[in-house]
């Protein structure tokens, strides 16, 4: 098949890396490309591979996965390669260091005893754009970008978004997908990805996590 997703695995603990592999490669519309066992290894494994998604511990030896996102990110823009989506896998619900890598560029993070379908629904996700965060945890991570560290002038280049563009970006800012968004605004979906996709390139953003980020963090959610 040549329209799989291509997926890497960067994780310290080969048992979790070995059902890993298994899980991915049991699925027809997923190739598995790689692994490591470190954040230095896992952008090596980037440069290399060039997977779709790339699934990232955060805490592992040499360099761990905030440093490692950071990194590959970079090196995508730099080589004017394509991203790759980076889901963090963490232990805990909330955690301070998956805050900081969605920061770098990850597209959002799934807990390491998510269930098996869930987290292949997630690799899915982000690939086609979307966010993904682990159940229960949007409202408090994303209170980690607001609050007193927020910058509560309204940037110069959201100005230059429409009326209609303003609307869609808080309703997608509040987590909406894009069907719920055509519902509610009686457009069709094909209507809102292209609103969508104007937003995130007007705003300089790469996918919705970092819309939602930015909303949060210049109080723009309109609550």
């Amino acid at each position: 098949m040549t329209d799989q997703i291509r997926v890497a695995l960067v994780d310290d603990q080969s048992l979790f890396r070995a059902g890993i592999r298994m899980l991915v490669s049991s699925q027809p519309d997923l190739e598995f490309v790689g692994e490591a066992s470190n954040g230095q290894e896992g952008v090596a494994l980037a440069l290399a591979q060039r997977p779709d998604v790339m699934l990232m511990d955060i805490r592992m030896p040499i360099m761990d996965g905030i440093d490692a996102t950071a990194e590959i990110v970079a090196n995508a823009a730099k080589n004017g390669s394509a991203t790759p989506r980076v889901i963090v896998l963490t232990t805990f619900d909330l955690d301070e260091a998956a805050t900081r890598a969605i920061r770098g560029g990850a597209s959002g993070f799934v807990l390491k005893d998510a269930d098996p379908e869930f987290l292949l629904a997630a690799i899915r996700t982000v690939h086609a754009g979307n966010a993904v965060i682990a159940a229960s945890a949007t409202r408090e991570l994303f209170e980690h970008f607001s609050g007193a560290s927020a910058v509560t002038a309204t940037p110069a280049e959201f100005e230059n978004l429409t009326s209609r563009e303003r609307d869609i970006f808080v309703l997608a800012a509040r987590g909406l997908s894009n069907s719920e968004i055509a519902q509610q605004e009686f457009l069709s979906e094909a209507t809102v990805k292209t609103h969508i996709s104007r937003i995130l390139s007007k705003l300089s953003l790469r996918d919705r996590v970092q819309l939602v980020v930015y909303a949060f963090e210049h109080e723009l959610t309109g609550n």
